[in-house]
């Protein structure tokens, strides 16, 4: 039974962070980003309150393209999406379940974002932020971990966005999902990265022993032939198996073009180690044109949408033209990806083969790869691309600890469900009686002018007592 919940309060931050060597994806090149955190509070009917919080890179010049903008516009952008989504998601204080909430302000979020001239892709970042956030909080309220919870439906996911779908089909196919033990890694090989010998796409020590590999494409088929034949030499001296996904990152907005690769592809013997071991190529097209530029006889081989994928809409149309496939990422939708996991099991239910992919551009350490992968890992994602291994050097330049202060106050009654905290936490009631319930031991009654301590990882909730509200004062170590 789906639970029912109402947003209380969503806060923002940010971190700088900088990038051990230059990304170029397309005609993009990057080296550092903000990282976006997203705390929410929520209040579970009939349950109390609960925090959930999710992260995400702030990556410029891929939500939105467009060459006038600097990077700084397109990060700009994200920021003001996050901004809309507050104001929309904040603007009720009744009661409905977490997709609810979602399906209720999508439509006014792309609608307020498109007369503030930002893309619908750019658009949909906010709503991803808050939604994982959301979910994050109404998991740790029911103390459920991601799989149990998407498995039952707790977000009541229904088919209100997706008419294609009916909720039994959803239904049925999250009842359904077994959660992966293992995701592999994707090593993504960036169009200005190193090939060959030490630090090349080869090393075990750069590629961290991938048997996946993502390889960025120029748009330019003989520049891409002549520098995917360097690859496949390299990966040829691989010791084991691999296999390979091509991305295009929109660079092939002509057809002959891309055409011409694929034939490359085909008939070109130099190409075997590529050709024989490629798995899908992945938005070949600009996203403004894609929808008017049908794949025909390239179907051969097998083509996902990335970028285009900026509306629930985006999977079907781009199955019309003959792609296989779409792209799964956070920060595009948990919801859309899940929904489109089920449109793909539909699909190919009927003896073709349709797809859902993990790729990725936005998750770093910590917090926002957990997130992405536990999501590839409920709807069947058995490889995915990650970048933060390869162009960002973990943790580097974030303080050992990092402190979060604040009061809250809980009415006579009610409190915030089980959670962790990644760091220690110590607090001091300041008005009233709360009850610190610790799993595995005791409860503890505490008072006004008592303290209290959380170590690391330890499952607690607060309850308010009878009487006047609980106000009380707390530091959690974030890191």
């Amino acid at each position: 039974m789906p639970s029912r919940i109402a947003v209380r309060d969503i806060a923002f931050f940010e971190r700088p962070v900088q990038f051990v060597r230059p990304f170029r994806f397309g005609a993009v090149v990057i080296d550092a980003a903000p990282q976006a955190f997203v705390r929410v509070e929520i209040e579970i009917e009939g349950k109390g309150r609960a925090v959930g919080a999710s992260a995400e890179m702030l990556v410029p010049k891929w939500f939105d393209k467009r060459a006038e903008l600097s990077p700084e516009q397109t990060v700009a952008e994200l920021r003001r999406s996050l901004e809309i989504a507050r104001n929309l998601y904040l603007t009720r204080s009744g009661f409905e379940t977490a997709f609810g909430l979602h399906a209720r302000h999508i439509a006014a979020q792309i609608e307020a974002c498109t007369n503030e001239d930002i893309p619908s892709l750019a658009a949909a970042y906010g709503p991803a932020e808050i939604d994982k956030a959301v979910l994050d909080a109404l998991l740790r309220g029911l103390g459920m971990n991601f799989f149990d919870g998407m498995a039952a439906n707790v977000a009541g996911i229904d088919a209100r966005l997706t008419p294609d779908l009916s909720g039994n089909e959803i239904a049925t196919f999250l009842a359904s999902r077994q959660r992966l033990d293992r995701v592999a890694v994707r090593h993504t090989v960036g169009m200005d990265d190193k090939i060959e010998g030490k630090g090349g796409v080869a090393d075990p020590a750069d590629n961290a022993g991938a048997r996946y590999f993502k390889l960025k494409l120029g748009g330019d088929p003989l520049a891409d032939t002549a520098r995917l034949i360097r690859i496949g030499e390299e990966l040829g001296k691989l010791p084991y198996d691999y296999k390979v996904t091509l991305d295009a990152n929109e660079q092939y907005a002509d057809l002959t073009a891309l055409g011409a690769l694929v034939a490359s592809l085909d008939h070109d013997s130099a190409l075997n180690p590529i050709a024989a071991k490629l798995l899908y190529i992945e938005q070949p097209m600009p996203r403004e044109i894609f929808r008017q530029s049908p794949l025909g006889t390239l179907t051969r081989r097998d083509f996902i949408i990335d970028e285009a994928d900026d509306s629930y809409d985006a999977f079907p149309a781009a199955k019309a033209l003959g792609y296989r496939g779409i792209s799964s990422k956070s920060c595009k939708g948990i919801y859309k990806s899940v929904l489109n996991a089920v449109r793909a099991a539909k699909w190919s239910a009927g003896g073709e083969k349709f797809f859902v992919t993990g790729e990725d551009l936005t998750c770093q350490a910590g917090l926002g790869v957990q997130q992405d992968l536990a999501l590839g890992a409920f709807i069947g994602v058995t490889h995915a691309e990650r970048n933060g291994h390869h162009y960002v050097d973990g943790f580097s330049g974030v303080a050992d600890k990092e402190i979060v202060i604040g009061t809250a106050t809980l009415p006579a009654g009610s409190g915030i469900g089980y959670h962790t905290h990644p760091g220690d936490e110590a607090g001091y009631v300041l008005k009233g009686t709360v009850i610190l319930k610790t799993k595995g031991q005791p409860d503890r009654t505490l008072k006004a002018g008592e303290s209290f301590f959380n170590p690391r990882g330890a499952v607690h909730s607060l309850v308010a007592a009878p009487g006047p509200a609980v106000k009380f004062f707390g530091l959690p170590a974030e890191s």
